[in-house]
């Protein structure tokens, strides 16, 4: 009896785990230990094998025989894109838990994510992530500051206001009401980040997200970093892809419409100004507070003023993009100074 209630459970669990998988024979098996040691909540995990040539096949189907909380989809590789959307139409739960098969997490991530959803103003909340290396390659100070920036988001507004300077949340980290992302169509393939470009869609949409902590404080996810891990081996996940993208979504939602003024004549905002030129945004002024910039004139005609000339807040929207480490936070302050609000009259770029 048991047994046959253990099963009708499964029929509708109420979180399921999307992990793709291509060749990760090394890792995985800890992976699948972890989502197996899950407690407090009933799960189902659907592993995508996408046409692994390395001996995965062999380490899944060992781990996880026996063991009814998991399916294998079994596909010709057509590469990540294809796998998630796969597996996310497989997945019979309200919620779906991304997870990566080189990551670990502890055994409370699940029950603690699926009870941060019963919030029903949240659609998509993420956690705690540690940072670790596989291997015995060494720590890369550029992932360690991200990986703290991203522990710094722990508000829907702070989480919304940082969308367009780096993909807010750690895709293996988080948790998602399935109907909203297929709503949205679920992943996309192109030349930029899939996660980034899902996320931007879905904040586009007016969802709401958070951040889900544990009774017990720390990381809930371990994201292991590799000289082969997608973030640094796959170009789309570069810098001006990203900066394309966010382009792509800037124009297309906030900047619609709106003239924009660029604080930061540097090279980030001469960047950002070239392509939003060239994509039909009209840009009025630079802002900097360099006197030696200050007077110039950038691309033929907009004129570099002082900070001093900014005054409250009109109908135009003011990009903050930065290089230098502590200049967003000294202009945040500038900007709130003088009644201009993060996400209505300004947004941060990177």
């Amino acid at each position: 009896m048991p047994q046959a209630s253990y099963r009708l459970r499964q029929l509708s669990p109420q979180a399921s785990v999307l992990v793709p998988v291509w060749n990760e024979a090394a890792v995985v098996g800890e992976c699948i230990a972890d989502i197996a040691a899950q407690v407090g909540v009933d799960f189902e995990c659907v592993l995508v094998l996408d046409g692994p040539t390395d001996g995965t096949r062999e380490v899944v189907c060992e781990a996880v025989a026996g063991d009814a909380r998991f399916r294998v989809l079994d596909l010709p590789h057509a590469g990540l894109v294809a796998a998630l959307n796969a597996g996310l139409a497989a997945c019979r739960a309200p919620i779906v838990t991304r997870m990566d098969a080189d990551d670990r997490m502890r055994p409370d991530r699940l029950v603690t994510q699926v009870r941060a959803l019963h919030d029903a103003a949240l659609g998509v909340v993420t956690c705690e992530v540690a940072y670790a290396v596989l291997g015995e390659g060494p720590a890369q100070a550029g992932m360690q500051r991200h990986v703290a920036w991203l522990n710094g988001l722990r508000t829907a507004t702070a989480l919304r206001n940082a969308r367009f300077i780096d993909a807010p949340v750690a895709h293996p980290a988080v948790a998602y009401r399935t109907a909203i992302v297929r709503t949205a169509g679920g992943y996309r393939d192109g030349d930029f980040a899939e996660d980034h470009d899902l996320w931007l869609r879905l904040f586009g949409e007016g969802v709401a997200f958070g951040f889900a902590t544990g009774d017990v404080p720390g990381a809930l996810v371990t994201w292991r970093d590799h000289p082969e891990r997608a973030t640094r081996a796959d170009g789309r996940y570069g810098d001006e892809p990203r900066r394309a993208l966010v382009h792509r979504h800037l124009v297309a939602g906030p900047l619609a419409g709106r003239a924009v003024r660029i604080w930061g004549a540097g090279r980030y905002g001469r960047w950002h100004a070239k392509h939003l030129l060239a994509a039909g945004v009209a840009i009025s002024a630079f802002i900097d507070i360099d006197p030696r910039k200050v007077g110039n004139r950038l691309f033929g005609s907009i004129p570099v003023v002082a900070a001093d000339g900014l005054a409250a807040p009109d109908a135009q929207v003011t990009l903050v993009a930065v290089a230098s480490p502590g200049a967003r936070a000294v202009i945040a302050s500038e900007l709130a100074r003088r009644g201009h609000v993060e996400g209505e009259h300004w947004l941060a770029l990177q």
